[in-house]
């Protein structure tokens, strides 16, 4: 909402400070400044607040505004005085304003840094969480002018205030002065503070979803008339999946003294419904949609999936009709899982819910599936279903304009009805704290990801993202950092998910691998090795075995200390007529499910070729007995359980098997963690894929999963046991060591950085010259070794006297740095004549040394050349990388890299991540190089990145590492104006 002309001229209305939140019990609402425009607003707003809430706000009885007071209250100058109002459907529900003051407590302006705030929140909307969101953004726009705390005065009485104050996790400061209570809070972020507020944000985001998977009732709003079309099946499917709460048709051409429809009752609007309706579901043609949404909207429905095509992926006006609707539908406090969606399913049996168009619904099991393709959803139900796997949810977002896969991997961290989340995208709106979330879920249960459009460069149609520059191998390197099982095909995404969902995690890489086909054994030994696991030669039961054999054989494996999982290979049995004997698939699978059932808990799958109702029977749950996932390390503390369609708090009990004694039940207790506290330490153990946040105990399925191909399922394995040692890892957060603090000066890179970019910087940003690259880099404790220009012979031989023989003459010009299979570099020039010789022959070959910029720089010891660098990707955020230097090592793309940043285990996974890693660990007699040297340098370029945005590029190349230190050879750094932040800044859903 622009301002009118009467706003102050001095400072423009700030757009940037609106936002759309979502409150705790899953509502959205928008918070923006409040401007001249909104008086009437204001004192209606003021009118619906009970009088004890006014008395709060005013320490006196103040009935109504006066028009000094709606004045006062509505003209700011986006500086110094700052109101913001939260709203719902265009009019106020809460209202926050900070005025500056100065140490006496009277108005200001700056250099003042501190401002008085104070809030109002209407009655019918308190216990939603607005105080806590409008105090997260009133601390962000105050922070952007410059103020730097915030006072406050509250009635002892006035609890709920206190307890925002209190709970926002900043430093405060509290007193009792003249019968209240003064609170100073100093709004510099903590740790703390973004620990709650992102624990806030996942439990609001979590509710949005559970409203929409677990409604009481839901709408179909364009129910043919006739049998067919979308509407007529979506209804079909939600009364076929037996629904557990209310339905209803609604279209607005339904006769009007028409009442029912298949069964249920009919109506030509939502506004003709007399009970509440929780969810919609909008089948009618785009043009239609906005008059649907309203009808929604003005009579409280929660949520909606908007099947309806025509958005965004139809074009600019589709586009622009996209964000017109989800305006709209957060304007009414609504989320949309859509446009172009494919529906939603729950098949959690106190709901029951298939609001989709699934041809075939999956049968209830354990993995939750998202896609942002509905052709492709069908596929993957498709394949789940002729597997005999189940699922807890399924989400289909089509142009994902609002709901995303972020919103259901915060519902599905908590969810104790899931155990592996399957993801497929065609884009991330928001990478960095997709990344975030990931690796959050990905410590208490697997998440694995199919990225479609990895090559194309372009976003999908529908899907407006922000433009990533860093290559998918980088991608994929980040999602494995996170936990995430990246995946190259949906075919692969099943066969892990299964695995995942039936079987405990793997405590290591040791396979056993028996079976009745020598041939096939082998084929699956081989493919062992090439996923990097370690088997065990086949055992061949020859193909005289009988199930019984096979029950033997696998109940000794698993009882074996010496392996951690086993694939078992069949084939048909061939009696002496040379015919196939019947039935053996159901006789196998018996034995098999008996072995696994009373041997030690470890992973079973089962490589099967032409056996006829083997893979049907191993999907069959045949095991009763209460039995939970091996425990092989701890994850962290669990948040909440949910149960049905509410919330609950407090600890869950979890069973756990020891990984050294799998056989030996142990208990642990839960530790419930500060509430809005992320990720902190406790003391439940918890292991497999089942053992997600609150699940305790359970059933355990019996199922195990059976694959055509041995490279199938190997790969499967491969990336468990890959995820399980992960888990193991993640369980013990790696830290950025204390001691370079001692050789770090921030506030020196600070102030250097200030005035290189200079009062008025070019946006598109500068690169610094050799000389201030290592200045700056010197204030991290990284040296950069000198070099002198050498325009001519006397000036190379000039510079040479000065660092000491022997020297390197290189070339510094764009097209041959770095390139020393180009005749740029001279190395080893012991004296003057080698040196004039090599100078002679440089610029005889390559051209004049105005071209070729040559300069002289002191040799290194000897060592491993490598490549550090640091980017700053708009989509990803800071990317460290590592690798070795030259050519062979950028054709093979042998590069590894991890978010910034990075811990002193990222930095050690780093150098071990590449192929060539061998090298710098004393590869055919080598001598070992000094990695621990190595890993610093890394962390040193972490910390400097993450501490100054304003960095945008560091390369350091070469890096010379030789068996005693490192050194630096070469150094770039670009400077820019620091990019916005907003995975740090409040909350607020993003807008495409």
């Amino acid at each position: 909402m622009q301002p009118s002309p009467e706003q102050s001229p001095h400072h423009a209305y700030p757009d940037h400070w609106e936002a759309d939140v979502v409150l705790r019990d899953g509502g959205t609402a928008r918070i923006r400044p409040i401007t001249t425009n909104d008086a009437q607003r204001l004192v209606s707003f003021y009118e619906q607040v009970s009088d004890e809430s006014k008395y709060y706000r005013f320490f006196a009885p103040y009935p109504r505004l006066s028009d000094k007071d709606v004045h006062r209250f509505t003209h700011h100058d986006y500086v110094d005085r700052v109101g913001l109002a939260v709203t719902v459907g265009g009019e106020f529900i809460a209202t926050v304003r900070y005025d500056r003051i100065d140490e006496r407590g009277r108005p200001a302006s700056a250099p003042a840094d501190e401002a008085e705030v104070a809030f109002l929140v209407q009655d019918a909307h308190q216990g939603r969480g607005v105080a806590s969101a409008l105090l997260e953004h009133i601390a962000a726009v105050a922070r952007e002018r410059g103020i730097r705390r915030f006072a406050a005065e509250v009635l002892p009485a006035n609890n709920k205030m206190i307890k925002v104050f209190r709970d926002a996790g900043y430093t405060q400061q509290r007193s009792f002065e003249d019968g209240s209570v003064h609170l100073t809070l100093d709004l510099e972020p903590t740790a703390e503070s973004l620990a709650v507020q992102r624990g806030r944000e996942q439990r609001a985001e979590a509710r949005s979803v559970q409203r929409l998977l677990a409604p009481g009732s839901v709408a179909v709003i364009g129910t043919g008339r006739t049998p067919g079309g979308v509407g007529r099946t979506v209804l079909r499917n939600l009364l076929g999946a037996g629904f557990t709460g209310r339905a209803y048709a609604v279209n607005r051409a339904f006769a009007a003294d028409q009442r029912t429809i298949d069964g249920v009752p009919a109506h030509r609007s939502i506004g003709e419904i007399d009970e509440p309706v929780d969810l919609a579901v909008v089948a009618v043609p785009a043009d239609r949609v906005p008059e649907a949404v309203a009808d929604c909207g003005e009579h409280g429905v929660q949520g909606l999936v908007v099947l309806s095509a025509g958005y965004a992926e139809w074009g600019a006006e589709g586009r622009e009709r996209q964000r017109e609707l989800v305006r709209q539908a957060r304007s009414y406090g609504m989320r949309i899982i859509g446009p172009n969606a494919f529906g939603v399913i729950n098949n959690a049996e106190a709901v029951r819910l298939n609001a989709s168009l699934a041809p075939e619904p999956p049968a209830p099991g354990r993995i939750g599936l998202f896609t942002q393709s509905g052709a492709i959803g069908i596929a993957l139900l498709s394949g789940l279903y002729r597997r005999g796997a189940g699922l807890s949810t399924f989400i289909s977002a089509g142009n994902r304009a609002d709901i995303s896969g972020n919103d259901f991997l915060q519902y599905w961290y908590e969810d104790p009805d899931t155990d592996v989340a399957l993801l497929y995208l065609e884009s991330l709106g928001n990478p960095r704290k997709f990344t975030r979330l990931a690796r959050r879920t990905a410590a208490v249960k697997p998440v694995v990801v199919v990225k479609g459009a990895r090559h194309s460069g372009s976003t999908p149609p529908g899907h407006a993202v922000p433009v990533s520059r860093i290559p998918d191998a980088t991608v994929s390197a980040l999602m494995r950092q996170a936990g995430v099982i990246r995946v190259d095909t949906v075919t692969e995404m099943v066969d892990a998910g299964l695995l995942l969902a039936d079987q405990p995690l793997p405590a290591g890489p040791r396979v056993a691998i028996l079976g009745n086909s020598e041939s096939l054994g082998l084929l699956t030994y081989d493919a062992c090795l090439a996923e990097g696991l370690r088997p065990r030669p086949p055992l061949d039961l020859t193909t005289a075995a009988t199930p019984q054999d096979f029950r033997d054989a696998l109940a000794e494996a698993l009882a074996d200390d010496g392996c951690d999982s086993v694939v078992v290979t069949a084939i048909p049995w061939v009696g002496e007529d040379g015919q196939a004997e019947p039935g053996d698939g159901e006789v196998l699978a018996t034995a098999l499910h008996a072995a696994a059932a009373a041997g030690p808990a470890k992973p079973v799958a089962v490589v099967h070729v032409e056996i006829g109702g083997l893979a049907e029977a191993l999907a069959v749950a045949t095991s009763t007995v209460a039995q939970q996932r091996p425990s092989t390390q701890p994850s962290s503390a669990a948040p909440p359980s949910r149960a049905g369609a509410e919330a609950r708090t407090g600890p869950a009990p979890a069973h756990t098997t020891s990984a050294a004694d799998p056989g030996t039940a142990t208990a642990a207790t839960g530790a419930e963690g500060k509430a809005g506290a992320e990720g902190k330490a406790g003391t439940d153990v918890r292991e497999g894929a089942g053992s997600g946040p609150g699940s305790g105990p359970r059933t355990r399925a019996g199922r195990i999963p059976a694959y055509p191909a041995a490279e199938r399922a190997v790969r499967a394995l491969a990336e468990a046991v890959r995820y399980a040692q992960w888990r193991r890892q993640a369980a013990v957060p790696g830290k950025v060591p204390e001691f370079l603090d001692d050789t770090i000066d921030e506030q020196g890179a600070a102030g250097l950085i200030d005035a290189l970019l200079g009062p008025d910087p070019d946006p598109r940003g500068r690169p610094l010259a050799h000389e201030e690259a290592g200045e700056l880099l010197g204030r991290y404790g990284i040296t950069v070794r000198p070099t002198l220009p050498a325009p001519d012979p006397e000036a190379a031989v000039a510079a040479a006297a000065r660092l000491g023989y022997p020297v390197a003459l290189k070339t510094t010009a764009p097209h041959l740095r770095h390139r020393a299979d180009l005749g740029g570099v001279r190395l080893d020039l012991a004296n003057e004549s080698a040196l004039r010789r090599a100078y002679g022959e440089l610029t005889a070959l390559l051209g004049k040394p105005t071209e070729l910029r040559p300069v002289v720089q002191a040799m290194a010891p000897r060592g491993v050349d490598t490549v550090v660098r640091a980017t700053i990707d708009p989509a990803a955020g800071a990317v460290l990388s590592f690798g070795l230097a030259g050519a062979p090592s950028e054709l093979l793309g042998d590069t590894a890299h991890r978010l910034v940043p990075a811990t002193d285990r990222d930095a050690a996974e780093l150098i071990r991540s590449i192929r060539a890693a061998p090298v710098l660990f004393g590869w055919r007699g080598a001598a070992p190089v000094d990695t621990a040297a190595l890993e610093e340098l890394l962390l040193r370029v972490s910390r400097l990145v993450d501490d100054h945005p304003e960095i945008v590029s560091i390369a350091l190349e070469p890096v010379v590492v030789s068996p005693q230190g490192l050194t630096v050879l070469g150094a770039s750094v670009r400077l820019s104006p620091p990019p916005a932040r907003t995975d740090l800044g409040p909350r607020r859903l993003p807008n495409y």
